[in-house]
């Protein structure tokens, strides 16, 4: 029986210039700055697809988060990447758009950490997924000021990047929704 080797994670410096790679879970142990992404996928409503991340998750077991978020491997590009994890967690498939980029560090009870330079990308998704239950545990479509209003009183329910990139997330929305998109 053959074990798979770990999955990669390209280190970045904080202007995303690339220094290299290492095991995902290697770089959560030393808190190593590495490139992340986090899909938006919001449907004809303005409303935000949340999943719930699956209990057995190496980090943020059980807390509900954006549609989607991983880490690019090696060589692959950031939204054939996004695309990538969508089908492999959620069962979807829609156009996304680069929309900012943030850097974020969060410490876990486990004694993992996160560092990364998390590029965020907003989609239309009108579908329902078929999530892969090993990554996601529950589903939902929330408005972004029920969603806001949640984080507030309840922020241990939910991930930690999803509390920090949350308020440039409604800024964005809210700008383009004002200019008819």
């Amino acid at each position: 029986m053959s074990v798979a080797p770990e999955e990669q994670v390209i280190l970045v410096d904080a202007d995303d210039r690339p220094t290299g790679t290492m095991g995902k879970l290697e770089a959560h142990r030393r808190g190593a700055l590495h490139r992340a992404f986090s899909v938006f996928g919001f449907d004809g409503l303005g409303r935000l697809l949340l999943q719930r991340r699956a209990d057995a998750k190496y980090h943020s077991g059980g807390l509900w988060t954006n549609t989607c978020c991983s880490h690019p491997r090696p060589g692959e590009e950031i939204g054939a990447a996004a695309r990538r994890r969508l089908r492999e967690e959620m069962g979807l498939e829609f156009p996304i758009t680069p929309a900012f980029t943030f850097l974020y560090q969060a410490d876990f009870a486990n004694g993992l950490r996160e560092h990364e330079l998390d590029h965020v990308l907003f989609g239309r998704c009108d579908a329902d997924p078929r999530p892969d239950p090993a990554e996601v545990a529950a589903w939902r479509y929330v408005a972004l000021p029920e969603l806001a209003a949640e984080v507030k009183s309840h922020p241990e329910r939910f991930t930690a990047w999803l509390a920090i990139c949350l308020p440039e997330v409604i800024r964005r929305r809210t700008e383009t929704e004002g200019m008819g998109s």
